[in-house]
């Protein structure tokens, strides 16, 4: 049959999986790193995906097609959560599949190999916030450590002074998408029950970046979740931490 139905810009899509959790239906899923349509079956045509894609990637097209089919869809969707109820379950790029890391795991592999490597503190992967997927079990309840590039490599105890127990999501406000980082975060603070966040950035005057789009998503969210923030100096010192201020406490001031 003639219908509408979504189309890809394969050049336009960088993968980051956006539009994912806007298909109610399930037709869209990240493979080898691009979004695509599953089956044409699952695809309605109303487009509820397309104010999802940051690079404008997703477009509608009206050509010959399946006839988009409900019961289908409504029973891809039941499998695909159930097959990603499963341990290791994933459905996208292997590297970007979320894991919650046994860190006692890490400490035993180091004391084995090195009595005097540090074990790592990391508890969650993917990482990178362009990688990382908007709900993931290992967001609720936790401390949300969101730190510039930067910041591990000049900060030499970074592992236990701010990793132990925190989720951790990193990035560069100067070279990523800030704007495609703010409206994530805001997703993954709407999505998850995040207990709070911690902004770690360094005292370049570009990576404060970082904390007004932290800032700017946790308004987005509408939730009212404690902030902390801790300015890391280039020669790899702690500058100041300190708590950030509410909407409340501006108004007053």
């Amino acid at each position: 049959m003639h219908r509408q139905i979504v189309k890809i810009d394969e050049e336009k899509c960088d993968g980051c999986g956006s539009c994912v959790p806007a298909c109610a239906e399930g037709a869209l899923e990240i493979v080898d790193g691009k979004a695509r349509l599953v089956s044409e079956v699952y695809c309605d045509g109303l487009g509820a995906c397309l104010g999802e894609c940051p690079q404008g990637a997703i477009t509608v097209e009206e050509r010959e097609a399946e006839e988009f089919d409900l019961e289908a869809a409504e029973r891809h969707i039941a499998e695909r959560e159930q097959k990603l109820a499963e341990p290791d379950a994933f459905v996208g790029c292997p590297g970007a599949a979320s894991r919650l890391l046994d860190r006692g795991e890490a400490r035993s592999e180091a004391a084995s190999q090195d009595t005097v490597q540090m074990p790592s503190q990391l508890g969650n992967w993917p990482v990178q916030l362009h990688l990382v997927p908007v709900h993931a079990p290992y967001f609720d309840g936790s401390t949300v450590l969101i730190a510039a590039d930067c910041t591990a490599f000049a900060f030499g105890d970074f592992h236990r002074r701010f990793l132990a127990g925190t989720t951790l999501l990193v990035g560069c406000p100067k070279l990523d998408d800030a704007d495609l980082y703010r409206r994530k975060l805001a997703q993954i603070f709407i999505q998850n029950d995040v207990g709070e966040v911690e902004v770690v950035y360094m005292e370049v005057p570009c990576c404060h970046g970082l904390v007004r789009l932290v800032q700017r998503a946790i308004e987005d969210s509408k939730k009212k979740i404690p902030l902390t923030l801790t300015k890391i100096g280039v020669k790899g010192n702690i500058l100041e931490t300190s708590a950030a201020p509410t909407e409340k406490n501006k108004g007053a001031s």
